[in-house]
């Protein structure tokens, strides 16, 4: 049989659950040195590259998704034409608006 049971001892359970929670938050506040030095090593050209490649292909995906449904829709419905280009538009802009924010990150 199980010799330690909550039931019988809830000030000993509660009081293992209070140093196992001060152990990991001790743990953390140890790593973080290690974490800062492996944060300023990374910096550099490749985080800028990596945003910017990162933002590009998202922009190129929803660009493609946009397209691909706007197509769907006018084969669909062909009057409604005028209206899927706008809001095809506007979709295919905000999209884009990504991959500027990648590259204006590029640059700082």
């Amino acid at each position: 049989m199980n010799e330690f049971c909550c039931r019988d001892h809830p000030s000993e359970w509660a009081a293992t659950k209070r140093n196992k929670k001060k152990s990991i938050n001790i743990m953390t506040i140890e790593m973080m040195p290690m974490m800062a030095a492996a944060a300023e090593a990374a910096t550099g050209i490749f985080n800028a590259n990596f945003t910017l490649g990162v933002a590009g292909a998202g922009a190129g995906i929803g660009v493609g998704l946009t397209g691909m449904a706007a197509a769907g829709a006018v084969g669909r419905n062909p009057t409604a034409f005028g209206k899927i280009l706008t809001i095809a538009i506007i979709g295919m802009a905000l999209a884009e608006a990504i991959a500027i924010y990648g590259l204006v990150s590029f640059f700082l």
